[in-house]
């Protein structure tokens, strides 16, 4: 049977992220997320409801997010969920679910939007993407930016890099809707070529 722990969320950071190091020297970041969600009742009051989430990352990741994020920052991440189990120091076995976090993206605080503006230190609209694990699985993600994010090379004269053309788009057909090829580039089938 096949198993998927993905998690997706947007919302807003309740305390400021805390880094620490293991003894490995793999950084820790811990966080806090609210997220929040609207809807209208039946009865046409408008609600909301906040969930907060606890967060962890490691590596490369949790040294960006404690440099350039604090409380009230909106964040975009990607994870798993994981269930943290210890036992308390009165014997009782206590339990709490967290998401690691494996890829994030800054977001605008105005607008709650992907782009620029999102972070400070000229990490505008700056996302990661990386794994990382308590054991120092971290790696094998870059740091990727936006185009704001290039700005000040541009301002600093120095020549943007060369982008690839855009692939022209494909061509959208509706139901029943063929394009006409001309008769002598019709593919020819000949009856052997039928598979019934």
């Amino acid at each position: 049977m096949a198993n998927l722990n993905k998690v997706l969320l947007m919302g807003n950071i309740t305390r400021d992220p805390e880094l620490k190091y293991l003894p490995s020297q793999t950084a820790v970041c811990e966080f806090g997320m609210a997220v929040n969600r609207t809807w209208t009742g039946q009865d046409g009051v408008k609600k909301e409801e906040v969930t907060f989430v606890d967060c962890s990352c490691f590596g490369k990741q949790a040294e960006l997010i404690s440099k350039y994020k604090k409380k009230g920052d909106p964040l975009f991440i990607e994870g798993r969920l994981k269930l943290d189990q210890w036992e308390a120091q009165d014997g009782s076995k206590r339990s709490k679910m967290r998401v690691v976090v494996e890829n994030f993206q800054f977001l605008n605080r105005s607008s709650g939007q992907f782009g620029p503006g999102a972070g400070q230190g000229g990490q505008q609209g700056a996302g990661y993407s990386g794994e990382g694990e308590y054991g120092g699985e971290q790696g094998g993600g870059q740091v990727q930016t936006t185009p704001a994010a290039r700005q000040p090379y541009r301002a600093a004269g120095r020549p943007a890099p060369a982008r690839p053309a855009a692939a022209p788009a494909a061509p959208n057909y509706d139901a029943g809707d063929v394009p006409s090829m001309p008769e002598d580039e019709q593919p020819q089938i000949k009856e052997d070529d039928i598979p019934f």
